[in-house]
């Protein structure tokens, strides 16, 4: 067990897209964690004298149309938008996972009805469905946080029951079973750990279109309220400005997409990486 780890740690170094997006996601990850030290500006402090200034020596990424440190706040911004994905793709994989596990071991009735419901939700667009639970709940960023979990629970439970599938027609499933351990012991035991590695790659991906789910919501006032920077809200009061101070929407634009490809790059590495078949 521990020689497979160590070999699929040394795939995953080996791959490019693995080492540059998870560079890409540690830039961030200490941006969000020391951002109190990193930031040249309190990025809630108005500047009356510097409205909307363009990028110079004292304001990196220019100022906002209250003359807010436009760096700062995209600095600050992370933070937001990292627990969006952290937190939210935790809350669908915790409750994703059992049920996926559960409906592909058992089949029968119970499949049915994990997996119908799961087709009812992943019916609704993943985006719309967010916004609708979030307006629901109101706006906030814990709010927005659980509705784009929630969302997110139906692929992590299709995920779960594919793999499960698979794996119960092993024959080690069923020499478990001729050994008379219980339902329990092989899903823990036999089962989960062959899952695992799926639905780490599909958590990676997932927490891509989180952290643009979460920007999506701001843009709406349903996420993050202000003043507390996030990007989706920055871009928000951006649009306002294009044509007088574009660099209010160009830097938490790049920030978006920057996070976006880390995820997605590390999560292709991870699929090279884990997958046997590569």
């Amino acid at each position: 067990m521990r020689a497979a780890g160590r070999s699929e740690i040394r795939r995953l170094l080996r791959e490019p897209s693995a080492l540059i997006g998870g560079a890409i996601i540690l830039f961030f990850v200490i941006l969000a964690v020391f951002a109190a030290w990193i930031a040249p500006y309190d990025p809630n402090a108005p500047d009356w004298i510097a409205i909307r200034a363009a990028p110079n020596a004292a304001h990196w990424f220019g100022t906002d149309d209250l003359g807010r440190d436009v760096l700062s706040r995209v600095i600050f911004g992370t933070q937001a938008s990292l627990a969006a994905g952290l937190v939210s793709v935790t809350v669908a994989v915790l409750i994703g996972l059992p049920f996926g596990l559960v409906a592909g071991y058992f089949g029968g009735v119970t499949d049915m009805v994990i997996s119908r419901v799961a087709d009812a939700l992943l019916a609704c667009p993943f985006l719309v469905l967010a916004i609708a639970l979030a307006a629901f709940l109101g706006p906030s960023l814990q709010n927005a946080m659980i509705a784009i979990g929630i969302s997110a629970i139906p692929v992590f439970v299709r995920v779960a029951r594919a793999e499960t599938l698979v794996v119960c027609t092993e024959d080690y499933i069923a020499a478990a079973r001729a050994q008379g351990l219980g339902h329990v012991a092989i899903l823990t035991g036999q089962v989960l750990p062959n899952v695992l590695a799926p639905t780490i790659v599909q958590a990676t991906l997932t927490m891509a279109i989180a952290v643009l789910a979460e920007a999506s919501l701001a843009f709406l006032g349903l996420g993050q309220l202000p003043p507390a920077p996030s990007w989706g809200a920055m871009l928000d009061v951006a649009r306002q400005f294009l044509g007088e101070a574009p660099w209010m929407a160009l830097f938490p634009g790049l920030a978006i997409i920057a996070l976006v490809i880390g995820f997605n790059l590390i999560g292709d590495g991870l699929n090279s990486a884990l997958n046997p078949r590569h």
